[in-house]
């Protein structure tokens, strides 16, 4: 199916890739929005797929043209994600990926996310101490779809951008992917997360 083991290097994003996260972090989103009255659809949470979490809430609260404690909202937000931790599963194709290459093939984490919660969520999927490395929001100055997180992975495997592959969830994902010179696999080819619905 797909000839892994001929890359450098394999980076995985992790919320919607490795974990069927993207329905927690809505509903953490509507923690944050709702009491601010800000407009959040889910068609916009998916198009900012792999944006930190501070630039989002820096995004909404200037086109709604209002003030907003940006640190406070992220502390809202996470908590309210994490505290949702126990319900998340893994996404079983993906997973029996790295299962199976773990030790064969260098790879890693590339998410927009904290590097914190990313390795609690790697932890609750039982890939924890699996990775050779995690590029998270912390990392680097511009994120997805800039290509500094995909690139910055590969220096640490030291591994050659045109030989490695992304497995991502977002267009702004495979976007970083491809201006960094390297394939891509679109798991919303075979997964595809439940919609919460605003209500």
């Amino acid at each position: 199916m797909w000839q892994l083991q001929s890359y450098d290097a394999i980076l995985f994003d992790c919320d919607g890739t490795l974990a069927d996260t993207m329905p927690a972090h809505y509903r953490a989103w509507l923690a944050v929005t709702r009491p601010h009255g800000l407009a959040f659809d889910e068609d916009c949470f998916y198009a900012l797929g792999g944006r930190p979490t501070r630039d989002i809430i820096a995004k909404l609260a200037d086109e709604a043209g209002i003030a907003i404690d940006i640190e406070r909202a992220v502390e809202i937000k996470e908590r309210s994600f994490l505290d949702q931790l126990a319900r998340i599963e893994a996404i079983g194709p993906v997973v029996d990926v790295v299962r199976r290459l773990h030790g064969k093939v260098p790879m890693a984490v590339v998410t927009g996310g904290f590097h914190s919660v990313c390795s609690r969520i790697l932890d609750h999927i039982g890939l924890g101490g699996v990775f050779d490395t995690i590029v998270a929001s912390e990392d680097t100055d511009r994120h997805k779809p800039d290509p500094d997180p995909f690139l910055e992975a590969a220096r640490r495997l030291e591994a050659r951008p045109e030989r490695c592959v992304v497995w991502e969830d977002s267009d702004l994902g495979i976007e970083a992917a491809r201006r960094g010179g390297m394939e891509w696999i679109d798991v919303r080819a075979f997964h595809l997360p439940a919609r919460v619905g605003d209500a």
